[in-house]
């Protein structure tokens, strides 16, 4: 991998992390928000991942869907 390729994953994942800061906090944060909406844009988090890092569902699922798990139940008191 060249220094231009490392540089450009490395932007891609700082996009990546704000993104999912972003979704976190209006999930935690916005009380107006349903459940439906929260998964969907959970839901919506995951393709737009994937899209910028194809092939990367089990990093997701190991990394993120785990978190938003957390927030979803903290978030609405579910099991």
């Amino acid at each position: 991998m060249t220094s231009a390729e490392q540089a450009e994953e490395q932007k891609l994942l700082r996009r990546l992390q704000m993104m999912m800061n972003m979704v976190i906090q209006v999930i935690a944060q916005d009380n107006s928000l349903s459940i439906d909406e929260a998964a969907q844009m959970i839901g919506d988090s995951r393709k737009a991942a994937l899209a910028m890092f194809p092939g990367k569902e089990l990093a997701f699922d190991l990394i993120w869907k785990p978190r938003f798990q957390r927030l979803m139940r903290e978030r609405f008191r579910i099991q």
